[in-house]
This record gives structure tokens, sequence and C-alpha cells, in this order.
């Protein structure tokens, strides 16, 4: 497992090293996606987790290497199932997507990795949005850097389902309060319109970046780049 490991390591090592050659001085932010590899972490073998080339077992954290060599290269670790929970999978999968996002937390926390995380799953509800809440307040000090909402689609706008993204987004950029996401009724939003645009807006404060791929990053209220076809007003 060592060797099995050890080249998955360098294949990484050396592709971080080749984007950051590539990037350096443009002032663009990288970041990689590790695997959140869940199935079967309750376990003491963690099989899902060897087969794939993650060393990962009670004796051996293979996380914390990870995050050195994402950290060796200024690079931002991005990891996914941050809205799972452990009791909404399946008992003989033996899964444990909270305890897998806790020890990718303490490995970048102790090797000063930046960490950013999205969702794995299409969800809409205050469940899901809430335990991301409660990941980006991190009792730590180990919050995210960054959240990518995957999955988007139409069913956005349906329901309460939008609502509920906008009480996301504010939770978020609080720094995630008391992680309680509250029931939202219709009157509390007014959604506007959505309306094409072609030409890229610079310097705008807006709080949601809206990507080509259908994905939706927090990044606060902060000036941004909006590089989407879509805007919203």
């Amino acid at each position: 497992m060592e060797w099995y490991s050890g080249k998955l390591l360098e294949h990484g090592d050396e592709l971080l090293a080749s984007a950051k050659g590539v990037f350096q001085g443009t002032g663009a932010k990288l970041s990689g996606k590790v695997a959140g590899i869940h199935w079967h972490y309750n376990t003491r073998s963690h099989a899902a987790e060897l087969t794939a080339g993650y060393y990962n077992t009670r004796n051996h954290d293979e996380y914390l290497p990870i995050a050195k060599m994402f950290n060796k290269h200024g690079v931002v670790l991005n990891f996914t199932c941050m809205e799972m929970r452990d009791g909404e999978q399946p008992e003989h999968a033996n899964c444990s997507p909270e305890g897998l996002v806790k020890q990718v937390q303490s490995a970048t926390r102790q090797d000063g990795t930046e960490l950013a995380g999205e969702n794995a799953l299409e969800r809409y509800d205050s469940s899901a949005f809430g335990q991301v809440v409660a990941t980006n307040r991190s009792d730590s000090g180990n919050g995210l850097t960054a959240f990518t909402y995957l999955r988007m689609n139409k069913r956005l706008f349906e329901g309460q389902n939008w609502q509920q993204l906008v009480e996301f987004v504010k939770k978020m950029k609080e720094g995630g309060g008391d992680g309680r996401m509250r029931q939202l009724s219709e009157e509390d939003l007014y959604v506007g319109f959505v309306r094409r645009s072609k030409k890229v807006e610079e310097g705008v404060k807006f709080p949601l970046h809206i990507e080509d791929g259908g994905s939706v990053r927090v990044i606060g209220m902060k000036k941004a780049v909006i590089v989407s076809d879509w805007r919203m007003i």
C-alpha cells in the first residue's frame, strides 16, 4: 500500500508543480479535487479507500501527506460530500462522510492548508445546507475558503428550493452563525429576474459565482468577475 499510495502522491506532486508553473504570476488561485471515498470508512480495512490508492487506516493517516503536498504548492484542497450526514447512508455500507470530512479538516488544519468544499449530491433541503454551514463554522477555526454548489438545474427554482439557497448563502457569508437553517416562506424573498448578458463585468459586488458547468461558488460580498452568460438582477 505504501508503494501504491506513494505513486499517487508522486503523480499529484508533479501535476500540481506543472500547474503552478503555468499559472504562476497570473493571480489565479489554484485548487485541486480530492475524492471523498466514505464507503466502508467505519470498517477496520477502509477497503474502498485502499482500493483507490488512499492508504488510510486506523494507524495511517493518508490525508496528512496529501494536505502537505497541496500546501507545498500553495494550492487549495477541494473536498466533496460536505452536505452528507452519516445517518442518511445505508447501514450495510458502513459509510461515514462526516468522519471523513472531519479527518480531512484535521489534516489541513495541522499543515495550514486551505480547504474548500462542494456537495456530492443534488440537494436543496435545509438539512444538507445546514451540514455545510456547520462545517464552515468549524470550532477549530478551520472553515472553508470557498464552496462550490454542484448539480444545479431548473429544480433549484421550484418550491422552497431557491429560498433555501439564499438563506444558505447568507449563513455562509456570516461565517455560519449557530449553524442552523431557518425554515422560509414564499414571502421571505423576492427572486427578481434572470437576464442574459454576454459581456464580462468586472469589479461588481456579488454573492454568487455562476459557472458554465452549472455550479454556484459562494465567494461572499467581494469584488468578483462574472464569467457566465447569466446574471441575476
